[in-house]
């Protein structure tokens, strides 16, 4: 594996890592989240629309140019909303 890639792996870890120690000590960051992706879910440019009011009203800080990590938390949730359509 390239040097690169094994930087870029160990930020993307890091980034979790961060983001999981947030949720654990924060449990109401993962319920607002889902609350918000629920609000904007099929509306156009929804990831923009959930990224910034998850950025705004929790701790979780969604920058504008997302990271692999951001990607996979958005990606994540999509999921998760999925797997709720599933359940209906």
């Amino acid at each position: 594996m390239s040097t690169s890639v094994e930087s870029n792996q160990a930020r993307i870890i890091n980034e979790l890592r961060v983001f999981i120690k947030k949720v654990m000590s924060e449990p109401t960051i993962a319920v607002r989240s889902m609350d918000i992706a629920r609000k904007h879910k099929g509306e156009p440019n929804s990831d923009e629309a959930i990224a910034r009011e998850i950025s705004s009203s929790t701790s979780i800080r969604i920058p504008e140019k997302w990271s692999d990590a951001d990607r996979m938390f958005l990606d994540i949730i999509h999921e998760v909303l999925d797997d709720e359509d599933a359940l209906y």
